[in-house]
C-alpha cells in the first residue's frame, strides 16, 4: 500500500473562518504482510489517513495505491480492505458465525461455502466452537475477536483497525496485543492499526509513523522510534523521555538509561550530576524517581525493585544523589548530539 501527498482539509467549523488541515501532505508506503501503526495524540490525523484509505473520506490531495492500483475515487466496496472499529458493530440478533458469514451473503457466496469460510475465520481467531453463540454470551475479547474473524473472512489486502482495544480493560488489552500479533502473522494480511497507545504500538508493530499535527514525524521500527527518536515531540510522546539543556544545546535520555551513583566511584566513561531526589513513586516491579539536578532541570529515573521495598524507596526522598548516563544513550533534538 503506498500513500503519495495525502491531503485532507476540513472546512471551518464551530464558528470558526479558517479551514481545517487534518491531514498534510503524506507520504507512507506499507509492505505486504506487514504490521504498520499510525501512531499519534487525539487530532493528530492518523485516524482521517486510515478514513481515505478505507475510502469512507475522500482526499483534498493525493492519491492511494492499493496492490499497484490508485484507488482514490474508489468506493469503499471496491477497494480491497476490510475496517475493524473500536466498538464491533456485530449484530446481536445473529449467531457468531452468522455475524462472520454476513458479509460473504451480501457478495452472494453460496451457504456451504460461507459456513466454512466462516468456521475457518473463527479457527484463525481461536475461535472454533463459538459459533453458534450470540454476541452477548462473549465476553469483551471474544467479541472483538468475532469482530476480527469477520473482517477477515473476506481475504482482504489489507486489514485496518482502527484503535480496536480501546474500550479493553489493561489486562485484557494486553492479552489481546499478543493474540492479533500473533493471529496476524499466521494469517500474513497487512494490518494497518492506528493507536494513541505508544506501548501498544511499540509492542505490536513492524513499524511505527507517529503523527503529529496532521504530519508524520518519524517512520521506523519501535527500537529505532524509541532509541532514536528525530526530534522532542517523537521522544516525549513515544514512551517517558527526558529533555535536558546543556551550553545550548537540547537532549533526551531515557529513565531506564540513567544510573544512580549513591555510594562509590562513578564507572568510567559516564556523564556524572548531581542532585537531591524530590520525589518517589513506587510502582512494584520498579520505582520512579524524581530528581532535581544541580546543573538545572530535573530527570525521571526508573529502577527496577529487584530487592528494594517501598519503605526503603520512599526514604530516598530528599537524598543527594550523583547519577550518570553515557553518551551514546542520549539524543540530540537541536544541534550535536551529547557528547559529554
Amino acid at each position: 500500500m503506498r500513500l503519495v501527498g495525502l491531503r485532507k482539509v476540513f472546512g471551518a467549523r464551530g464558528g470558526s473562518t479558517e479551514d481545517v488541515v487534518a491531514v498534510d501532505s503524506v507520504d507512507l508506503e506499507v509492505a505486504d504482510g506487514e504490521f504498520f501503526a499510525m501512531l499519534g495524540p487525539s487530532g493528530s490525523g492518523k485516524t482521517t489517513v486510515l478514513r481515505m484509505i478505507a475510502g469512507f473520506e475522500q482526499p483534498t490531495a493525493g492519491s492511494v495505491h492499493l496492490g499497484g492500483r490508485d484507488v482514490t475515487r474508489d468506493a469503499p466496496f471496491d477497494r480491497d480492505v476490510n475496517t475493524v472499529f473500536q466498538d464491533y458493530a456485530l449484530f446481536p440478533h445473529m449467531s457468531v458465525v452468522q455475524n462472520v458469514a454476513y458479509g460473504l451473503m451480501v457478495k452472494g457466496v453460496g451457504k456451504p461455502e460461507r459456513k466454512a469460510r466462516a468456521e475457518e475465520a473463527l479457527d484463525a481467531v481461536r475461535l472454533g466452537g463459538f459459533g453458534g453463540r450470540r454476541p452477548g454470551q462473549l465476553s469483551g475479547g471474544q467479541r472483538q475477536r468475532v469482530a476480527l474473524a469477520r473482517a477477515l473472512v473476506n481475504r482482504p489486502r489489507v486489514l485496518l483497525l482502527d484503535e480496536p482495544l480501546g474500550a479493553l480493560d489493561l489486562k485484557l488489552r494486553e492479552q489481546m496485543q499478543l493474540e492479533l500479533k500473533g493471529i496476524q502473522g499466521q494469517v500474513g494480511i497487512t494490518f494497518i492499526y492506528v493507536t494513541h497507545d505508544q506501548e501498544e504500538a511499540l509492542t505490536m508493530s513492524d513499524r511505527i509513523a507517529v503523527f503529529n499535527e496532521g504530519a508524520v514525524e518519524q517512520i521506523g521500527p519501535p527500537t529505532e522510534i524509541y532509541e532514536r527518536p528525530d526530534n522532542a515531540f517523537v521522544a516525549g510522546f513515544v514512551g517517558v523521555s527526558n529533555l535536558l539543556e546543556r551550553d545550548g544545546r537540547q537532549f533526551t535520555v531515557r529513565p531506564e538509561k540513567i544510573s544512580m551513583i549513591e555510594n562509590g566511584k562513578a564507572p568510567t566513561g559516564l556523564h556524572v550530576e548531581e542532585g537531591t531526589i524530590k520525589d518517589v513513586s513506587y510502582a512494584g516491579m520498579i520505582t520512579r524517581y524524581l530528581v532535581d539536578l544541580e546543573a538545572g532541570g530535573s530527570l525521571q529515573i526508573v529502577r527496577q525493585n529487584l530487592e528494594t521495598s517501598s519503605a526503603d524507596a520512599q526514604a530516598k526522598r530528599g537524598r543527594k544523589v550523583k547519577i550518570g548516563w553515557r553518551a551514546d544513550q542520549t539524543v540530540a533534538v537541536e544541534g550535536e548530539e551529547e557528547g559529554n
